[in-house]
C-alpha cells in the first residue's frame, strides 16, 4: 500500500502565500510523476501542476506564474509553493503520484486526502 499523506493548508489572506507539501510512503519502488490537483465547491477537480521523475513540469495555464511545483528535500515528496492567492484559489488540493509498487507491473496512480486552503481577508 502507499500513502500520499499532504501538510501546509490553511487560511491566507489575499495576496498571501502557502507552500504545500506532499510526501508518499509505502511499499514505493519508484515513482514515475507527482502532482497537486485542487477542488473549489461545486468545482470538478482540476489540475494544479505535476511534475515527473525526470523533473518536466506542467501547469495549468491559471496557475502558471504563480505557482511553483518542485520535489521535496526527502526522498518521494513534492511542493507546491503558492504566490498571490487569490480568492478564486480557494479549494481542497489533492496531492497525485503516479507510483510503481513492482517494477514487473504498471504504475498505479494514488491520492491523498487533500488539504484546503481558504484564501479570504
Amino acid at each position: 500500500q502507499v500513502q500520499l499523506v499532504e501538510s501546509g493548508g490553511g487560511l491566507v489572506q489575499p495576496g498571501g502565500s502557502l507552500r504545500l507539501s506532499c510526501a508518499a510512503s509505502g511499499s514505493i519502488f519508484s515513482i514515475n510523476a507527482m502532482g497537486w490537483y485542487r477542488q473549489a465547491p461545486g468545482k470538478q477537480r482540476e489540475l494544479v501542476a505535476r511534475i515527473t521523475r525526470g523533473g518536466d513540469t506542467s501547469y495549468t495555464d491559471s496557475m502558471k506564474g504563480r505557482f511553483t511545483i518542485s520535489r521535496g528535500k526527502a526522498k518521494n515528496t513534492v511542493d507546491l509553493q503558492m504566490n498571490s492567492l487569490k480568492p478564486e484559489d480557494t479549494a481542497v488540493y489533492y496531492c497525485n503520484a503516479d507510483v510503481v509498487t513492482d517494477w514487473r507491473i504498471p504504475f498505479i496512480n494514488y491520492w491523498g486526502q487533500g488539504t484546503r486552503v481558504t484564501v479570504s481577508s
